[in-house]
């Protein structure tokens, strides 16, 4: 039996393109999905390594988790949890959007996770997820947490290359893409 589509464990013979940012960083990822805007191709894309974000954790319980997009001025700590990941055979990659960590990681169980999903929450930052590592650099705890959401990327095609869309062109295009893909989904359905 043979199928054309992406298999259920991802493993299937699904197209990968490279990603890169305006800074050069690339990042490797799956194609979910191309969608043709104003004479360019747009993909929908997930990285192929599993994105993690930095959170410095509060201190006090009261205090709230600061999780940080500028990495810029991370990279002491980043070289902390380098050394941190290593210990589990995994690899920190600074790449394109995201930090991604390399290697192989368990799969977090979905059933376990249905239990602490309270329907009734209606906070926004208490998105799902899972910490990966903790450690303590410059007097401070942090984290890697893995996102349970899927983390998609848009990129524009050119020359079978993604150039990461950002800023302003992925702030006008992002409600068209959303708009296709419910239409491609009630064509499906």
């Amino acid at each position: 039996m043979s199928s054309d589509g992406p298999s259920a464990n991802g493993a299937g013979d699904v197209p990968t393109v490279l990603v890169r940012d305006s800074e050069g960083r690339q990042l490797l990822c799956f194609l979910e999905q191309l969608i043709p805007l104003d004479g360019n191709d747009y993909a929908l894309l997930t990285p192929v390594d599993t994105p993690v974000c930095l959170v410095k954790i509060a201190a006090d319980d009261d205090g709230d988790d600061e999780v940080i997009d500028e990495l810029s001025g991370a990279e002491p700590i980043l070289s902390v949890a380098d050394v941190v990941l290593q210990e589990h055979d995994l690899t920190l990659v600074r790449s394109a959007v995201t930090l991604t960590v390399s290697g192989e990681l368990e799969e977090p169980d979905p059933e376990e996770l249905d239990d602490e999903i309270d329907p009734d929450d209606d906070d926004e930052e208490s998105d799902l997820y899972e910490m990966l590592i903790q450690f303590r650099a410059e007097g401070e705890e942090y984290g890697l947490f893995i996102p349970l959401d899927p983390f998609f990327v848009v990129a524009r095609m050119e020359n079978g290359e993604g150039r990461l869309v950002e800023g302003e062109e992925f702030e006008r295009i992002q409600p068209r893409i959303e708009a296709e893909l419910d239409e491609r989904e009630l064509g499906e359905g």
